[in-house]
């Protein structure tokens, strides 16, 4: 009898209506061949990398860092522990520790082991303009500006156990006003420094500006942004995961396809 795979889409959909992130042009497509005069259809698409589901490659960070084409197959298919953070009641504006991780592996009795994979499930993965699965909670502003996020304490947690790469269900595996978001909307930066009570200095000095990237990427500890399709059929389980750009040589990043793969019962 042969084994089947129950496989489920973690992407979330791509158009030309998808999104970029911040001072990142979103994708322009455009038809250059049509059945009816050449017998044949064709696209041009021009976007840049940080659209929809991608994978940062650790030259998108670091000089020294890795291309796409170099990153292992193998490597890029692995155990994934899928953390669901919503548990916790975090929101607008809030951080997430490693405190959040460990009561997770208490609760779910999931042990975050070296070489996993860890994925990190916000939620707010609903909020995306581009969800192909529920589109009745869209909202842009949410989904890009008010994500929870973490510190260099949490980045520091996961070079200590080892995790292979990171997955998150939002447009920064950083916190929202720890990147370029902070200049482009300093109105929301205030809000969240009015929840959490501190300054974005205070919080994230000079030396941590985008430390999941920063302090990360020089050891492969890469992440897919943008997560979601499918994971809320997934939360709380360890999964084999997979990531699937293309063997793009020189390519800092990459759009993926993000699957799991659940095994038959």
């Amino acid at each position: 009898m042969v084994k089947t795979l129950n496989v489920l889409d973690l992407s979330q959909d791509f158009s030309a209506n998808t999104p970029g992130f911040v001072n990142y042009g979103g994708p322009e497509i455009k038809w250059i061949k049509r059945l009816a005069f050449e017998t044949v259809g064709g696209q041009l698409l021009t976007s840049t990398l940080h659209v929809g589901t991608h994978l940062d490659g650790p030259a998108h960070f670091y000089s020294r860092g890795k291309f796409i084409g170099e990153l292992p197959l193998d490597w890029l298919i692995g155990p994934a522990c899928v953390v669901d953070l919503t548990k916790f009641g975090l929101g607008d504006y809030d951080i997430y520790y490693p405190e959040h991780f460990e009561k997770w592996e208490v609760e779910t009795g999931i042990t975050i082991e070296k070489g996993d994979i860890l994925i990190v499930n916000t939620g707010y993965h609903k909020y995306y303009p581009e969800n192909w699965v529920d589109r009745s909670e869209v909202d842009e502003e949410k989904y890009f500006l008010r994500h929870p996020g973490p510190t260099r304490e949490f980045a520091e947690f996961v070079l200590d156990r080892g995790v292979r790469w990171m997955a998150v269900d939002a447009g920064s595996m950083d916190y929202p006003f720890n990147t370029l978001i902070r200049k482009a909307r300093p109105d929301e930066a205030a809000l969240a420094e009015e929840k959490l009570g501190k300054s974005i200095d205070e919080l994230w000095p000079r030396s941590d500006y985008q430390v999941m990237h920063k302090y990360l990427f020089p050891h492969d500890v890469i992440h897919i942004e943008n997560l979601g399709g499918q994971i809320d059929q997934v939360l709380d389980q360890k999964v084999t995961f997979g990531c699937f750009p293309w063997r793009f040589q020189g390519g800092e990043s990459a759009f993926c396809r993000a699957v799991a793969f659940l095994d038959e019962p």
